[in-house]
């Protein structure tokens, strides 16, 4: 399964890690989903994670969490953005996740904000979901 995952989600798996988010992106460690994600998002990724709050509640320094990062990086495909589509969203931060979705020929967007990303994936084929009912699809 091709996901994108949005920076909600990502926050939740470094978080929570018995949770479903951490549990998609332990499935993308082990190759059993494909984790898709542009430049852009991945920026978007390591600002809001590096965030003091954030490393602390993982429970991590700031060099593991970057090297967390990293490892996200590495096992995530690459997304060219060729088309973009803006304004997508409401807030202009959830537009790179829609292109990296759009783009990346994802075939579902994980999100807590279910409502925001099905207006603006309307017209596509890309299913909207919640970690918890991405991961039932995957287990």
């Amino acid at each position: 399964m091709r996901l994108v995952l949005d920076t909600n989600v990502i926050v939740a798996a470094f978080r929570s890690p018995s949770g479903a988010s951490a549990r998609l992106v332990e499935a993308a460690l082990d190759r059993r989903v494909q984790l898709l994600c542009s430049t852009a998002l991945l920026l978007e990724y390591e600002a809001v994670l590096m965030r003091a709050d954030h490393v602390m509640a993982a429970r991590l320094t700031a060099t593991e969490m970057q090297d967390a990062l990293r490892t996200l990086a590495d096992i995530s495909e690459p997304v060219e953005i060729e088309r973009r589509l803006r304004p997508a969203a409401r807030d202009p931060d959830d537009d790179m996740v829609v292109e990296a979705a759009v783009n990346g020929g994802a075939q579902a967007l994980v999100t807590f904000e279910i409502r925001t990303f099905r207006t603006a994936l309307a017209n596509r084929p890309i299913e909207v979901m919640t970690p918890a009912e991405a991961w039932r699809k995957v287990k």
